[in-house]
């Protein structure tokens, strides 16, 4: 069995600034180091129990098959906010079958982005006994 330490999702933007104006800015996403200097530097944000990190440019938008799945406290509060500093909702907060609360954005270059709420009364939150 592999023994994880960690976890990182690396992004290379097609315009790193303004994913840096996305994803610490508009997602306020708090930085946890940068590395290099100028326009091309590198951006490692705290996501949780893992990291984010933009570094890099691509001359192309992400694979199609690539999402960021974040689990957020309040779908709801996270939809008034990104709102209020513009941030296109592509679907707003819905409360799906399967009892997860979704909301859909996406970041600068396309990247789908699901931030999920988990209700108190779903089993994922369910510990019997506890």
């Amino acid at each position: 069995m592999v023994h994880v330490l960690g976890s990182r999702v690396l992004i290379r933007p097609t315009d790193p600034e303004r994913s840096r104006t996305f994803y610490g800015g508009q997602l306020g996403l708090a930085v946890y180091r940068e590395f290099g200097t100028g326009p091309e530097r590198g951006t490692v944000y705290f996501l949780g129990g893992g990291f984010l990190e933009l570094s890099g440019r691509s001359d192309t938008a992400p694979e199609p098959g690539l999402r960021l799945w974040l689990q957020v406290e309040d779908v709801a509060a996270a939809h008034e906010e990104l709102l209020a500093k513009g941030v296109e909702i592509s679907r707003p907060p819905v409360r799906e079958p399967w009892g997860l609360i979704e909301m859909w954005i996406a970041d600068p270059d396309g990247t789908p982005i699901v931030l999920v709420e988990t209700p108190a009364d779903h089993p994922l939150r369910y510990r019997p006994g506890i």
